[in-house]
């Protein structure tokens, strides 16, 4: 039987350093960034990371190199959606893009600040951090990447 709830702060021991709880997530490369990897063998760029290059296989095991990419791109193609989950009412009308980065991989995200009918192919964007919505009665807060425009 849980009798009340215990609120205290979590470190996490991370070689030198403690993070607290939310800092660790925070930092978490994948989770907020917009991290790829290279793999050494074709030089591909791959994104969402993974641990194999889908091409070289396994001649690129050890020689994936992490990197962060710019957070720029341009919009290569997109859909407006009307209709959405209940959660997400408040958002319709609302924009979902694949981003083609100026490093040369495809990203798929949202385009925000803008009206639905002002996206074109071929706009500027830049990655952005922002709430992508809430979790069940605890109200936990989910961040993560969206798209907003260039201004030119």
């Amino acid at each position: 039987m849980l009798v009340g709830l215990v609120q205290q702060r979590l470190y996490i021991s991370w070689g030198w350093c403690e993070l607290s709880t939310a800092r660790f997530w925070r930092e978490n490369p994948s989770r907020y960034n917009l991290t790829a990897v290279r793999c050494g063998v074709c030089k591909r760029i791959l994104f969402p990371p993974r641990s194999i290059c889908p091409i070289c296989r396994r001649k690129s095991v050890g020689k994936l190199e992490e990197m962060k990419l710019r957070g720029e791109g341009e919009i290569y193609s997109f859909s407006i959606v009307y209709e959405a989950p209940s959660h997400l009412d408040k958002m319709k009308p609302y924009v979902i893009a694949i981003v083609q980065m100026d490093e040369g991989v495809r990203v798929t995200g949202q385009i925000i600040d803008c009206e639905p009918s002002d996206v074109k192919i071929g706009m500027r964007v830049r990655s952005t951090l922002r709430k992508l919505g809430e979790d069940g009665e605890s109200g936990i807060i989910h961040y993560g990447y969206k798209f907003i425009p260039v201004k030119s």
